[in-house]
């Protein structure tokens, strides 16, 4: 397929034009990604807020992960499905501009919450008798700014910087979305100064928090090995599990993409890791912490059960 047409500033989002049938399976990948993603999320924020049981830390971080994660897939898969959907690839200057600042805000927010709710279990099972001092509201409601206040933060910095580059011209992103690796690439100047920043800015969002998550598991395991009852074993990798495989997922996949953006392999798989943690990732969420958390699970069919009951009385009136 050739896209050689566009109007005024508009960019040209080559994405995966070039392979017009792998379009027609992700436009259905991609669509039915998104739905499970609005409503697994949704859910958890729903039972997190009705369900009494859950009004913990954990699931305040967890309703905050979420949100991101709504937020996250809402700026970008909609304009990704329009791009699969038919010959059109462009986005308005605008509408780029924007999904920057959004995606890259929301990621880098994660990548901080993600931290934030390590801290969490670190208090939960390493200070368990000092637990509810540790993580008093308070706390946890500074903890949740600071993520966000980082995301706001790195995005103004790295987006407007990116932003201003001179691109002589250059309005085709060999990529499905407007993304910071992406553009850097139209520039008609020397980018190696936008590439060190990349790289320290990926160092302090992505390294830091992922150094700081491990020294805090590295604590935790510290902790479990010496107790050796197996259900303070079991509850600890019940509610450490699910934060460690979404761990892997997120900062597996954007690592790749944003510590060394220039590697040949950053450049040829790029589009397919961030596939993953754009799209696939924030699907996989509310499916891990629902599918392994005894609490989550309990919270959803109390609520089914209390709507269904709810139905019962109106319709016997």
């Amino acid at each position: 397929m050739t896209i050689n047409k566009t109007s005024g500033g508009d960019f040209i989002l080559v994405g995966f034009s070039d392979q017009p049938q792998l379009e027609k399976i992700l436009f259905v990948v991609v669509l039915i990604s998104y739905l499970l993603t609005l409503v697994g999320n949704t859910a958890i924020i729903l039972v997190s807020c009705l369900d009494s049981a859950l009004q913990t830390p954990m699931y305040y971080f967890l309703t905050n992960l979420s949100f991101v994660d709504i937020c996250f897939s809402t700026s970008i898969v909609p304009q990704l499905l329009w791009n699969l959907h038919g010959p059109a690839k462009t986005i308005t200057a605008t509408g780029c501009a924007i999904q920057l600042y959004v995606s890259l805000a929301l990621g880098s927010t994660e990548c901080v919450l993600l931290a934030v709710m390590a801290f969490d279990r670190y208090a939960a099972v390493c200070r368990p008798l000092h637990y509810a001092t540790v993580m008093h509201p308070r706390l946890c409601q500074s903890l949740a700014g600071v993520a966000w206040l980082s995301g706001v933060g790195n995005t103004l910095i790295q987006g407007t910087i990116t932003l201003q580059l001179p691109r002589c011209g250059n309005h085709r992103i060999y990529h499905f979305i407007c993304e910071v690796p992406a553009m850097i690439k139209l520039a008609c100047v020397d980018i190696h100064a936008n590439e060190v920043q990349l790289f320290m800015a990926s160092l302090v969002l992505l390294l830091l928090p992922l150094t700081l998550i491990l020294v805090s598991y590295g604590y935790i395991a510290r902790a479990l090995m010496r107790l050796r009852s197996a259900l303070t074993w079991g509850k600890a990798l019940g509610t450490c599990g699910s934060h460690l495989l979404v761990v892997v997922l997120f900062f597996g996949t954007s690592t790749a993409v944003y510590i060394h953006p220039n590697s040949s392999y950053a450049q040829s798989q790029g589009k397919f890791i961030t596939f993953l943690y754009t799209v696939v990732i924030p699907t996989l969420n509310p499916l891990i912490y629902t599918l392994r958390n005894k609490d989550v699970k309990g919270a959803l069919k109390r609520l089914v059960r209390k709507g269904s009951n709810t139905g019962k009385k109106i319709l016997s009136r």
